[in-house]
Parts: C-alpha cells; sequence; structure tokens
C-alpha cells in the first residue's frame, strides 16, 4: 500500500503559509529540498520551539499530524556559503573617489605640514596659533573617527 501523506503548514515571518506535502517517511532535508531548492542551507525549520537541525531525521520520528505547523526563517545567503566558481551576491559599486573622499586626507595632510612648521620654526607661530592648531587637529580627529568608525 502506498504511504500516506501529510499536508503541513509552512509559516514564514511575515505570516504568510505555504502547505507541503509530505510522506511521514521523508527526511527534514527531502522536505527542505523539494520546497526550497537551493536555499537548503539558509532555510531553518522549527516545530514546537526545537529548531530541526538534523536533516537525516525523519517526518514520522518528530510526530506530526496533519496541518502541522513548522515555523520557517530564510535567512539571506552569505558570502561564505557560496560555492567556489558560482556567483555570489552583487557588492555595490565602489564609490567614485570625489572631492568628499579627499577632503579629511588632505586636511591631515595640511595639519601635519603645519605641525612640522610648528616644530621646526617656532619663532613663527604665536601661542594664540599653536593653540588654534590643536584645536583644529582635535577637531578633525574626532571628524576623521566620526567618519571612518561606521
Amino acid at each position: 500500500p502506498a504511504e500516506p501523506t501529510l499536508v503541513l503548514r509552512l509559516k514564514f515571518l511575515n505570516d504568510t503559509e505555504r502547505l507541503a506535502r509530505v510522506r511521514p517517511g521523508d527526511t527534514v532535508g527531502a522536505l527542505k529540498r523539494t520546497y526550497f531548492p537551493g536555499q537548503e542551507q539558509q532555510v531553518r525549520l522549527i516545530y514546537q520551539g526545537q529548531l530541526l537541525r538534523d536533516d537525516s531525521q525523519s517526518l514520522a520520528g518528530l510526530n506530526l499530524g496533519h496541518l502541522s505547523v513548522l515555523h520557517c526563517h530564510l535567512s539571506p545567503p552569505s558570502v561564505a556559503s557560496t560555492a567556489p566558481g558560482t556567483p555570489g551576491p552583487r557588492s555595490p559599486a565602489p564609490a567614485a573617489l570625489g572631492v568628499g573622499s579627499l577632503a579629511l586626507p588632505l586636511f591631515v595632510l595640511l595639519l601635519v605640514l603645519l605641525w612640522y612648521l610648528q616644530l621646526q620654526h617656532r619663532h613663527v607661530f604665536t601661542a594664540t596659533a599653536t593653540t588654534c592648531l590643536a584645536g583644529l587637529t582635535l577637531l578633525v580627529t574626532f571628524v576623521a573617527f566620526a567618519m571612518y568608525r561606521r
């Protein structure tokens, strides 16, 4: 006799549902391959609060009944999970080199030059000029850390 089929409810995080027709002898891995082809590594199935980690476990061993709910979580594919030779997710194009991206390095270079001149020619710099140079250096340092901390 043919093995009876079960209908399972696959429920996703956005509250959408999908019905899956399976046989009790099918495994968790077979369910993933059938209903999530190519995404087997990204799908997580949860039944009664337990993550179904073992892909070789049979559905009968989980005591699933007709219209049992399996919660599904699909994580985005990571670059490491793609096989070598297969194109991964497209990375954004690098930003064009513009004046904005060069402004901070130019300010740093200018500050280094001014500090060099201040140390080599102290008699030219007044106390007020040295204090302003120190304040400007602190300001540029804070801006640099704020920009590159992201």
